[in-house]
C-alpha cells in the first residue's frame, strides 16, 4: 500500500485545511465541497485527512462497521451477539464518477429474493464509508441521481434500498467531501446548499510559497516513507486535537447572543431556507472545541459564516460564490459578546498542518484555525504542477482575433458591450427518442423515468420488470417441478424495465459578432438572448459550446463543457466589428460536431445560430459568401442536426436572410422578441416538424 502525502506537510490552504478538520472534529456540520482550479492540493488534503480520524470499534465480521457497544439492529448481518470488538482505522472510500447505482447502494439477488424469500445484499460504498470518509472527486459530474442519493444518506444517517417490494436498510454515517472545478460545470444550487462547508481554493502566486510546495513534493516522491516519518510528530499532535476537541464538543455552550448572531447573519445575507442557520450553529460550536473554549464567540460564528454561507447566496449559474466581509462584520457588531473572558484561552494544541516540519525551515502559515504564523494565504498544494507559475493566459474569445482577421476587417472592431437581462426561454428540444446522459431537456431511454416496456437485460439486472418476469416464467413452472407456492425462477426468466425520461444535450452556439451586429444596443440584446438561453441549458443539464464569426474567419471561443457560467464570461468579453463570415462560422460548428460525436455518440445535438443571415465574406475558402453558406447548412442538415436561427435583423426594411438560412437548415427561425416564453409557442413543435421533413426529403433523395 502506497504511503499517504502528510495532512501536515500541506503548504498553505488554510481554509481548506480548517473546513476538513471540522468535520473531523464534528461530522453533523455536513460535509465539505471544495472548488479551484486544477493542481491546488484538493484531492491531496481530502486522501490524508483519514489519517487524523481516531481509530473506530467494529464488531469482528460486520461488513457494515457496526460498533461493539451499540450496534445497528437493523444491521442486514445482524443480530449481533455481545462480545469484544475489533479496531481499525477509519476509512476513505472514494466513489468513482462513473460508478453505477448498485455500486453506491449495494445490489439486491432479485432472483433469489423471488425464487426463495431471501435478502441477498451486497453492500455497496455507503457501507464501506459508514463512520469514515466518503470522497467523490469532481462531484460537478456525477449524474444527478446519484448525488440525490448520496446527499440523502448523508442527511438520515441511513441507505435504503428498494427492489421490487424488497427493501434493506443500514446505517451510512460519514463524513462527506466532494471536490470539483468549476471549470467543468457547476451543482445545482440545492445540491450546493446539501454540503455543509464550501472552500474556495487557488494557486499561490507566491514565488516563496511555490518553491517550498515543490521542494516537499520531491522530497516526498524521493522517499515517501522517509518523508511520513519526518511528519508523523506533526501528524500525531493534530490527531490528538481531533481527539481532544471531539471530547469537548458536548460541552460547548451555544447561547442566545450566538444563536441572535446567526440568526441575523443568515436573514442579513437572504439566505433560503433554514439548513444555513443549522450548519453555522454547528460549525461555530465546532471552531470553539477545535480551539479549546466550551462558550462560541463571536469570532467563531464570523469563521463560521465564512464557510458555511458563500455557496448559498448563488442566484444563478452566473453569480460567483462570495461574501460582502464588511457587510458581515456590521451585522455581527449589532450583537456584541456579552461576557468576553477574561481568561486567556488554553493551549491551541499543536502549531498545526502547515507549521515548519522538522527537516525544513520552509515558511508555514500557522495551523489550520489561522493560528500563530501569519495570515491564511491560498496557495498550491503538494500537488500543484510547475507550468502553475505561468502567468494566466488571456481566455479566449477576449481579445484573440480569428485567424486572418486583419485582413477581412470592413470597419474598426468595437469594444465588448454588456448583455441585457436574460428572460424565460421556452424549451428547445431534439426531436425523436435519444439515449444521451440524464437531462431535462429531449426524450429519451433512461435509467430513471417512466417505465415504457421490458427486455431482457443487458449485463447487470438493475431495474426489474416484475410483471414481465412473471410472465416469462410462468409457462415453465410445471416443467420445472414447481410443487409449493413459490414461483420458480431462472436467469433466463429476468427482464429489464426500459424507461423513457429525458436527456441532455449539446447546445452548440453559433454568434455572428461581425459588423452588422456591432450596434450597441442590438447587440445588447443578442447577448442577453444567447445568456438566457444559457441559463436554460444550466437548468436542463446540458453541455455547451460557443463560436464566433467575424472578419475573414469563426473561432471556437468555447469548446463543448458544462460549464455554462464559462460560456457567459465568453460571451460577455465578446467584441464586434468586420465583415459577416458566415460560412466560416457554419462550417466550424460542422467539424466540433464531428468532433464531439467521436466522443460522446450517445449525446444528440442542438445547432443555435444566432445571426442576421447576411454573408459578406468568404474568408480563406473563396468564392461566393452566400452560396458557401447555403451549402454549408444544407450539410448539417443533411446530417440531422436539429437547428434553431435566431433572427436579429432589425429595422423597417428587412431582408429575410435569416429565414432562407433556416430553411436550409432544416429548423424554424425566431426573432428576439419571439424567443420569450410567452411569445414562443409553438416553436418546438417547428423544430421537430421541420427536422422530420428534412430527414423525410434526405432519405427520398437517396432512396
Amino acid at each position: 500500500m502506497s504511503t499517504p502525502y502528510p495532512f501536515t506537510a500541506v503548504v498553505g490552504q488554510t481554509d481548506l485545511r480548517l473546513a476538513l478538520l471540522l468535520n473531523a472534529v464534528s461530522p453533523a456540520v455536513g460535509g465539505v465541497l471544495v472548488r479551484g482550479e486544477k493542481g491546488t492540493a484538493k484531492s491531496t488534503a481530502v486522501r490524508a485527512l483519514s489519517a487524523l480520524l481516531p481509530q473506530v470499534d467494529v464488531v469482528p465480521g460486520c461488513r457494515f462497521s457496526c460498533a461493539p457497544g451499540a450496534p445497528d439492529p437493523a444491521c442486514p448481518d445482524g443480530p449481533h451477539e455481545p462480545g469484544p470488538g475489533a479496531v481499525r482505522p477509519a476509512r476513505m472510500v472514494e466513489l468513482p464518477v462513473g460508478a453505477s447505482e448498485d455500486r453506491l447502494v449495494g445490489a439486491l439477488d432479485i432472483e433469489r429474493a423471488l425464487a426463495e424469500g431471501v435478502k441477498a445484499f451486497e453492500p455497496g460504498l455507503l457501507a464501506d464509508a459508514h463512520r469514515g470518509i466518503l470522497y467523490v472527486d469532481e462531484v460537478n459530474l456525477l449524474h444527478d441521481h446519484l448525488i440525490d442519493l448520496l446527499l440523502d444518506a448523508a442527511a438520515m444517517g441511513a441507505s435504503y434500498v428498494e427492489r421490487e417490494g424488497v427493501s434493506v436498510r443500514h446505517a451510512a454515517r460519514f463524513l462527506l467531501v466532494g471536490t470539483m472545478n468549476p471549470e467543468e460545470g457547476e451543482l445545482r444550487p440545492q445540491l450546493l446548499d446539501r454540503f455543509g462547508l464550501t472552500v474556495e481554493v487557488a494557486a499561490s502566486r507566491e514565488p516563496a510559497q511555490r518553491v517550498e510546495v515543490v521542494r516537499r513534493r520531491l522530497a516526498y516522491e524521493d522517499d515517501p516513507a522517509g518523508f511520513a516519518t519526518r511528519w508523523a510528530g506533526d501528524e500525531h499532535e493534530v490527531r490528538a486535537r481531533v481527539v481532544a476537541a471531539r471530547a469537548l464538543l458536548p460541552k460547548v455552550s451555544l447561547g442566545d447572543t450566538a444563536l441572535l448572531q446567526i440568526a441575523a447573519t443568515c436573514a442579513g445575507f437572504e439566505v433560503d431556507g433554514m439548513r444555513a442557520d443549522i450548519v453555522m450553529a454547528r460549525t461555530a460550536t465546532a471552531l470553539a472545541a477545535w480551539a479549546g473554549r466550551t462558550e462560541v464567540r463571536k469570532e467563531d460564528v464570523r469563521q463560521a459564516a465564512l464557510l458555511a454561507l458563500p455557496h448559498r447566496r448563488r442566484r444563478n449559474p452566473f453569480d460567483a460564490p462570495g461574501l460582502d466581509e464588511d457587510l458581515l462584520d456590521r451585522i455581527l457588531d449589532e450583537f456584541p459578546d456579552e461576557e468576553p473572558d477574561p481568561d486567556p484561552d488554553p493551549e491551541p494544541g499543536p502549531e498545526g498542518p502547515d507549521g515548519n516540519g522538522p527537516d525544513d525551515g520552509g515558511p508555514g502559515d500557522g495551523g489550520p484555525d489561522g493560528g500563530p504564523g501569519g495570515t491564511p494565504p491560498q496557495e498550491s498544494g503538494p500537488d500543484a504542477p510547475a507550468s502553475e507559475a505561468e502567468a494566466p493566459q488571456t481566455p479566449q474569445g477576449s481579445e484573440q482575433r480569428p485567424s486572418g482577421q486583419e485582413n477581412g476587417v470592413a470597419g474598426p472592431e468595437q469594444a465588448a458591450v454588456r448583455a441585457a437581462e436574460p428572460f424565460r426561454t421556452k424549451m428547445l428540444s431534439v426531436p425523436g427518442l435519444g439515449e444521451g446522459a440524464s437531462g431535462r431537456r429531449s426524450r429519451a431511454r433512461t435509467a430513471h423515468g417512466r417505465t415504457t416496456g421490458a427486455q431482457r437485460p443487458r449485463g447487470h439486472l438493475t431495474k426489474l420488470h416484475l410483471a414481465a418476469t412473471i410472465q416469462a416464467a410462468a409457462p415453465h413452472q410445471k416443467a420445472r417441478g414447481r410443487s409449493g407456492r413459490g414461483l420458480v425462477v431462472r436467469k433466463d426468466d429476468l427482464r429489464q424495465a426500459t424507461r423513457e425520461g429525458r436527456e441532455g444535450n449539446l447546445v452548440l452556439f453559433v454568434v455572428d459578432a461581425s459588423g452588422s451586429m456591432a450596434a450597441r444596443q442590438r447587440m445588447g440584446a443578442v447577448k442577453g438572448a444567447v445568456l438566457s438561453l444559457l441559463l436554460d441549458a444550466y437548468q436542463r443539464r446540458d453541455k455547451v459550446g460557443l463560436i464566433t464569426f467575424r472578419g475573414a474567419g469563426a473561432q471556437l471561443a468555447l469548446p463543448p463543457t458544462s460549464s455554462v457560467d464559462a460560456a457567459a464570461a465568453r460571451l460577455e468579453q465578446l467584441p464586434t466589428g468586420g465583415r459577416t463570415p458566415l460560412a466560416a462560422g457554419l462550417l466550424t460548428a460542422h467539424e466540433t460536431l464531428r468532433i464531439e460525436r467521436l466522443r460522446d455518440p450517445s449525446r444528440r445535438p442542438l445547432l443555435v445560430v444566432v445571426t442576421d443571415g447576411r454573408a459578406t465574406s468568404a474568408g480563406a475558402l473563396g468564392g461566393d459568401p452566400r452560396e458557401l453558406s447555403r451549402r454549408g447548412a444544407r450539410m448539417l442538415a443533411a446530417e440531422g442536426v436539429a437547428s434553431v436561427v435566431v433572427d436579429c435583423e432589425s429595422g423597417p426594411v428587412r431582408l429575410g436572410l435569416a429565414g432562407v438560412l433556416a430553411a436550409d437548415l432544416g429548423g424554424p427561425a425566431v426573432s428576439l422578441d419571439g424567443l420569450r416564453a410567452d411569445s414562443l409557442a409553438g416553436l418546438v413543435k417547428n423544430v421537430r416538424t421541420a427536422v422530420a421533413s428534412q430527414s423525410s426529403h434526405t432519405n427520398r433523395r437517396a432512396a
